[in-house]
């Protein structure tokens, strides 16, 4: 009996169509390569349906993190068996041995010289397995000791217990956590404290921004958010988890008998001679606390406006507006987008002596010298609204208010910026332009909104490919249709010469593919015409045409141009832009 072809295998399942299939034959002629990377690269199929699809081909299982075949047995040594440097150069990861056999989970079973060297390596015969490579590479990075290296040496130390001791050498005089005292894996000290240490210290050697440490019913989950993805890391066992979550809660001066109702916190790392601010929560779930800290490394962060990811006209236009005597600037974005770093660096450039700037945050996340910095304390009526009144007679410049949550103070922005202050807040909004729609619904005046708004802005953030390893490529053509009517480049380039980037991964990214993240934005200053909409209706779509008449470009078409200089890729700019409707 004939093999059934890959694209009649998919077009059966129905993860394509007849006439997808055709596209991407034609694709193929013209392109060349295997048919089912051409129906990934036209956004057709998933790398997991390929991958479905070619182990039907074959007769061989499909592996995956969702069916719980692609988990490494953690007790026969595998790791001895398949080198690290091995399984990531050739994308394999071994499974579990049976009857002298080893089983290995792979992106191209039918490569014969892989297959051969797995033997060479191991000295056993092989049973395939087939999966994706992202997948293999997240299961590389859980199982081998070069992700969570510090954490496994303690893990590998652990004894029968947590053991006691004491931590008082890795404290500094006022209360720090010093970790450049700590030696991972030195026998003094109690167990949950050596585990607390080498997570924070893998954390930050890592970049990563927030731990997630949570336990479930039968096992305990460590996780690390790195350029805005979460990634598991090795976790601690089960009986060790309480201590941890006290050791923490000790750190940050939290109630350790508390474990009903949720509880936050921070404390301050000392590591390599800088300080890294880390806030706590601390959640009740089902099965125990839930602990997220999230690492505030200033080091790590550019305060500057040149190097934030501004394109020109954008850095003018937003310098123009912070550099105004008096007015509102609003800069929109979900939480983590990066605004607080963004007006950061506006307020970094423009501070002066001359200047009295004042800040009020929720939490400051970042201390910055030669700005007076507030945090509020709504539990004794500290709020925005209140704060802000008593911030006028300070004799303020220039206000940041860190968000503009309610009427109040919204009102109390709009009266400090038309009493001569400049006032520079933030908006959870989709896009730009929908800021003024909120405010007008906070019931602002929409003629007292078009006489005090300097400017609008989001942003969002996109992943930096990795310089040393990323790959470059052809646009498909629906890369290319979309560039020509999203970018609003004039004159357009020549398509035909175009070079995007997709990540590949290499030791200097952890094998991500990225390294870093940047921002893009929208930025409108407001003009005379958008000044009349906003006081007559405020229509969006009216705004977007004045908008694209002052030649300013939305989240898409900045996202391009970071795509078409090599910044970033294509697929991870789109996924998390829209095209304004």
């Amino acid at each position: 009996m004939a093999q059934k072809l890959l694209g009649e295998i998919m077009v059966q399942a129905k993860w394509i169509t007849e006439d997808q299939l055709a596209k991407a034959l034609k694709f193929q002629q013209q392109q060349g390569g295997l048919i089912g990377e051409c129906l990934i690269k036209l956004r057709y199929a998933s790398e997991e349906q390929v991958a479905q699809a070619l182990g039907k081909q074959l007769g061989i299982p499909y592996a995956s993190r969702e069916n719980q075949i692609l988990s490494p047995e953690k007790t026969q040594g595998l790791e001895k068996l398949i080198p690290e440097k091995f399984a990531r150069d050739s994308a394999v990861v071994p499974l579990f041995i049976e009857d002298n056999t080893l089983a290995v989970a792979m992106t191209d079973p039918t490569n014969i010289i892989t297959v051969d060297n797995l033997k060479l390596v191991s000295g056993m015969e092989i049973t395939p397995f087939i999966s994706t490579k992202a997948q293999i590479l997240k299961v590389i990075d859980a199982f081998y000791s070069g992700q969570g290296s510090l954490i496994d040496t303690v893990l590998d130390k652990a004894g029968s217990g947590d053991g006691g001791g004491s931590d008082a050498d890795v404290m500094t005089a006022d209360g720090k956590l010093d970790l450049d005292k700590v030696i991972i894996g030195s026998s003094s000290g109690a167990q949950s404290i050596k585990l607390v240490n080498a997570i924070i210290k893998q954390a930050i050697s890592e970049r990563c921004s927030d731990i997630h440490l949570e336990k479930y019913d039968e096992k305990v989950a460590l996780r690390f958010r790195i350029d805005g993805s979460l990634y598991e890391r090795s976790a601690p066992q089960s009986d060790l988890f309480d201590a941890i979550i006290s050791r923490v809660k000790i750190l940050s001066k939290l109630d350790i008998s508390e474990r009903r109702l949720p509880q936050d916190g921070s404390f301050t790392i000392r590591f390599q001679n800088r300080n890294i601010e880390t806030r706590v929560s601390i959640c009740p779930t089902v099965f125990g606390e839930k602990l997220v800290m999230r690492l505030l490394d200033k080091g790590n962060v550019e305060f500057n406006v040149d190097k934030i990811g501004f394109e020109m006209r954008q850095k003018e236009d937003f310098l123009k507006a912070a550099t105004a005597p008096h007015g509102l600037i609003l800069l929109t974005g979900p939480t983590g987008s990066g605004k607080t770093t963004t007006l950061n660096a506006v307020l970094n450039t423009i501070k002066s002596p001359e200047i009295n700037i004042m800040t009020l945050e929720d939490p400051v996340e970042v201390k910055m010298e030669g700005i007076s910095q507030v945090q509020i304390r709504p539990q004794i009526g500290l709020t925005f609204a209140s704060g802000l009144r008593s911030f006028l007679r300070q004799d303020p410049d220039v206000i940041l208010v860190g968000e503009t949550r309610d009427n109040e103070t919204a009102e109390a922005c709009l009266k400090a910026a038309m009493t001569g202050h400049l006032v520079l807040s933030t908006l959870h909004t989709n896009s730009a332009l929908e800021a003024i729609p909120r405010l007008i619904d906070m019931e602002i005046e929409p003629y007292l909104l078009a006489s005090t708004l300097l400017l609008v802005a989001a942003q969002r953030l996109v992943r930096v490919l990795c310089p040393e390893c990323k790959v470059p490529y052809r646009p498909t053509p629906e890369e290319l249709d979309q560039f020509s009517k999203e970018s609003y480049l004039s004159p357009m380039p020549d398509l035909t010469r175009l070079t995007f980037y997709k990540p590949k991964g290499c030791p200097k990214c952890n094998n991500m593919g990225y390294k870093g993240r940047k921002a893009i934005y929208e930025v409108f200053f407001i003009t005379e015409e958008m000044k009349r909409i906003v006081s007559k209706d405020a229509d969006i779509p009216k705004l977007r045409e004045a908008v694209a008449k002052s030649g300013a470009w939305d989240l898409r078409a900045s996202g391009w141009r970071k795509v078409m200089t090599g910044v970033t890729s294509a697929e991870d700019m789109l996924s998390i832009t829209m095209t304004e409707k």
